[in-house]
């Protein structure tokens, strides 16, 4: 239970709602109650088995005193009417006592549907900020598809097993202690003797719940495995199809879907039980009951009359009801709480990547950036060893290497996607540890070999990133790009979407409209991860061409396979198994003979 209190953090914003919905559900119960105290006693009045009070006895804060009253209210309502007028005005006073009973119980609903929905939306919006903020390794170490059924499924799954069942623990034990506090006026020892069999009921209750959640755990990372498949068959459906692999996936789809049905199926069999156990325990209580009450009135108990045990079973019979739907709500927490635990195992992962108190706001780039002994691991090895290197303000620096060598781990540091383990990273002579990371990140534009891209207009990808983004600004950005031409030719130009990833883009287009969105950003430090490395030769031209406009003037950490697009760097660095083997100009490494001659040559003949 301590996960679902947890909840209550999220319902500090609706206290308002819950206080609203407590009091209606308070006079719902209360209303219902009326109605039927009221009937009871005045049908043993009017049918003559009982006698009418005819003497106004005094007023007590005491049960038998409010009994005595509430009989001489009914004798003088039928004296004073008659008998069928009487009767007449006791259906109209239930009837009331029923519509008050339906509205405030509609009240409580309306406002505990606030509560609900405002809570599962609170928990989702902090799930996806939670997301925003994680470093790329969390994205790296995690299945996708899993990420995406805890967003999605687990959330879904604490709105409807908890928020549903909350709304019932709100609602029901008001109704439980009414009912029994007016057990108890009309009867103490009886009460007592029923609330000693209620805890063995809830032993056994219980007990059947607790391996509920183990097995809804068990079923919501199946869900995730199945949802890691979709999500790897949707990405990589062109692979599949070009190997003949469908049974493959299909088979595996299908094993997986198996299994998760089967424990769908023991969760729910397991959770149906609560229901008929419940009813089951509530009769045998309610049959012993009847059986002592009984015993009292035939042995002339002076505690319980007849009437009163008629009345005190009718309103025992109405707690069987809240308790049964009590019981099942905890089932369906139990449920729940599996997937809140997945939840919290996101909201729970440390950020890695903090900021200091007060960092410095960093607006301008000014003179250099410098790498100092950097060492850097995502797990138990290093991946990055003694990095250490300056480029000044205006110029360019290229890593070539092997794929896999640490290339694009050392453009990942510079804006803080992750964070070195050892050494540090300087701009302008501070640590970037100590400035604010969003005034850090707007000093950096980034293109890279895969273009990423949003399913949504041309327009809004190019100026994502820009809420007062013009289309002038916009087609001016594109012109820099080589994008404008392809651009003006598609249906609804600067208004088109271009689907999902840009799907209905090509991949030179695609590489173009990123670099007008670079161009749109207009950063000093510019950040390009084998941008080329991927295009057909005209692709290239338009995107090295576009690129050229924008290295223009701006400092750049340049990646790239391809040899012939870093000529003119002002220092290349050779890369390998995480170290630095070769620094300086074209010219310079192909005269060392060394590691980048190398490399040159094989791309020659291999050209």
């Amino acid at each position: 239970m301590k996960k679902v209190f947890k909840l209550l953090y999220y319902a500090k914003p609706y206290w308002g709602n819950a206080a609203l919905n407590i009091v209606f559900n308070l006079l719902s119960v209360v209303f219902s109650l009326f109605s039927l105290t009221m009937a009871i006693p005045f049908m043993g009045i009017l049918f003559d088995t009982q006698k009418l009070v005819t003497t106004a006895p005094i007023l007590e804060f005491t049960a038998k005193s409010i009994q005595e009253n509430f009989y001489y209210f009914l004798s003088q309502m039928i004296i004073e009417n008659g008998k069928t007028s009487a009767l007449l005005i006791v259906c109209i006073i239930v009837v009331c006592m029923t519509l008050f009973k339906t509205a405030f119980k509609y009240a409580a609903d309306f406002f505990m549907t606030n509560i609900r929905v405002n809570i599962v939306r609170d928990i989702r919006n902090e799930v996806y900020k939670k997301l925003l903020s994680l470093p790329l390794s969390f994205y790296s170490e995690s299945k996708k598809g899993d990420i995406m059924s805890r967003m999605s499924s687990d959330v879904n799954e604490v709105e409807v097993s908890i928020m549903s069942s909350i709304e019932i623990l709100f609602r029901e034990p008001i109704t439980i202690i009414i009912y029994i506090i007016s057990l108890l006026i009309i009867s103490p020892v009886l009460t007592v003797f029923a609330l000693v069999l209620l805890p063995v009921s809830a032993l056994i209750i219980g007990r059947i719940g607790k391996t509920l959640k183990k097995t809804s755990l068990k079923g919501m990372r199946r869900m995730g495995i199945l949802s890691s498949i979709v999500e790897e068959t949707i990405s990589g459906l062109k692979i599949i199809k070009a190997f003949n692999a469908e049974d493959k996936l299909y088979n595996r789809f299908k094993n997986t879907n198996l299994a998760f049905s089967n424990l769908l199926i023991k969760m729910n069999r397991r959770r149906y039980l609560a229901s008929p156990v419940s009813e089951m325990l509530g009769t045998i209580v309610m049959v012993i009951i009847m059986y002592y009450g009984g015993s009292l009135v035939l042995n002339n108990d002076s505690s319980l009359t007849s009437q009163s045990f008629i009345g005190y079973l009718i309103i025992f019979s109405q707690i069987i009801s809240p308790a049964k739907a009590f019981s099942m709500a905890s089932y369906n927490i139990q449920k729940g709480v599996a997937s809140i635990e997945r939840i919290e195992e996101i909201l729970n992962t440390p950020d890695k990547i903090d900021e200091i108190e007060n960092p410095v706001v960093i607006t301008e780039f000014k003179e250099k950036i410098e790498f100092k002994n950097v060492y850097f691991k995502y797990n138990e090895e290093y991946v990055l060893k003694d990095i250490s290197f300056v480029i000044e303000k205006g110029k360019s620096v290229a890593l070539v290497g092997q794929s896999g060598s640490g290339k694009s781990t050392i453009v990942d540091l510079l804006p803080r996607f992750h964070d070195v383990n050892k050494g540090e990273i300087l701009i302008d002579g501070i640590s970037i540890k100590n400035y604010q990371i969003k005034s850090l990140r707007k000093l950096m534009g980034n293109v890279s070999q895969e273009a990423i891209l949003f399913n949504d207009t041309i327009f809004n990808n190019i100026a994502f990133g820009f809420d007062d983004a013009n289309i002038e600004d916009v087609k001016n950005a594109a012109k820099v790009a080589n994008a404008y031409d392809f651009i003006n030719d598609t249906k609804n130009e600067f208004y088109s979407t271009i689907g999902d990833r840009g799907g209905k883009l090509s991949g030179g287009e695609r590489q173009r409209i990123s670099i007008a969105r670079a161009v749109m950003k207009n950063p000093p430090i510019l950040i390009m991860d084998e941008a080329t490395s991927s295009l057909d030769s005209e692709s290239e031209r338009l995107v090295q061409d576009a690129l050229t406009k924008l290295l223009k003037n701006r400092t750049s950490v340049i990646i790239a396979h391809r040899l012939s697009t870093v000529h003119h760097a002002d220092l290349i660095l050779v890369i390998n198994d995480g170290e630095i083997v070769e620094r300086g100009t074209h010219q310079q490494l192909l005269e060392a003979n060394g590691a980048y001659k190398r490399l040159h040559d094989f791309q020659l003949i291999k050209d």
